[in-house]
């Protein structure tokens, strides 16, 4: 076994960049010694040199989320390492788009497997650690597309709804040994994806929305750093959408 730490250990996954990446870097500013995980090392060393240049601590794990194998010896090895997981946050996730009639079983099954199943396997995988320290804070990345649907994506909506009733399950199953866990659902997210929409797109969404404007990766990353906070244990089993009130659930 590793040297135990004492300040929190934090895993991340999709680490590399987006939503994962300013999460990382917010936890690890907040005091938390945070494990990047993503398929390739290469960027995740960057962004640990970045994390450790600002003062914070990080480790890297390179692993495909989809291999449920791989990822369960994953978070064993951090628990192994470092002697206790207090935060998970579940972000990793791929997108397959289709209509449904045209969408083949491979896409169907990659998407679940990657946004999903891995959710579930790093969940089972870490909880045994938090129980031990009596401490967990489990937070899934959805998306608004699981709450409302959104056509040509079949899969990646019903992978983020499913991650809801997850949430909602593993809030009650392990509440009573100090560890919650909640959905963060994120609405359209500046990234380049979204940055190649075409204007009228843009125009329509943000006239969907309450606060006229995209979001960044900022502001999923400070809903995080609340619900794994010390002071949001009586918050679990909830669904919030940081989506500037377009679908207000």
């Amino acid at each position: 076994m590793g040297q135990a730490v004492s300040q929190r250990v934090a895993i991340v996954t999709g680490a590399s960049r987006g939503i994962g990446r300013a999460t990382a870097q917010r936890l690890a500013a907040d005091g938390r010694l945070v494990v990047l995980v993503a398929r390739s090392e290469g960027p995740l060393g960057d962004l640990r040199s970045t994390i450790e240049a600002d003062g914070g601590k990080a480790a890297v794990r390179a692993v495909d989320v989809a291999d449920r194998a791989a990822l369960a010896a994953m978070v064993e090895s951090v628990a192994e390492e470092f002697g206790r997981i207090d935060i998970l946050v579940n972000n990793a996730g791929i997108t397959r788009d289709g209509l449904a009639l045209r969408m083949s079983d491979e896409d169907w099954d990659l998407v679940l497997n990657t946004n999903l199943s891995s959710a579930f396997v790093a969940i089972r995988a870490a909880a045994r650690s938090m129980m031990r320290g009596k401490f967990g804070r489990i937070v899934n990345i959805g998306s608004t597309s699981g709450v409302v649907g959104n056509a040509g994506q079949a899969n990646y909506a019903a992978a983020k709804a499913g991650l809801a009733g997850l949430t909602k399950t593993i809030a009650r199953e392990l509440g009573s040994k100090g560890i919650t866990c909640n959905l963060i659902a994120p609405g359209f997210i500046q990234t380049d994806m979204t940055d190649n929409l075409p204007p009228e797109v843009k125009e329509h969404v943000l006239s969907l929305m309450a606060v006229k404007r995209l979001g960044v990766a900022q502001d999923i990353a400070d809903a995080v750093a609340y619900v794994t906070s010390d002071q949001a244990g009586y918050l679990t089993g909830q669904t919030i959408c940081v989506d500037g009130g377009m679908t207000m659930c």
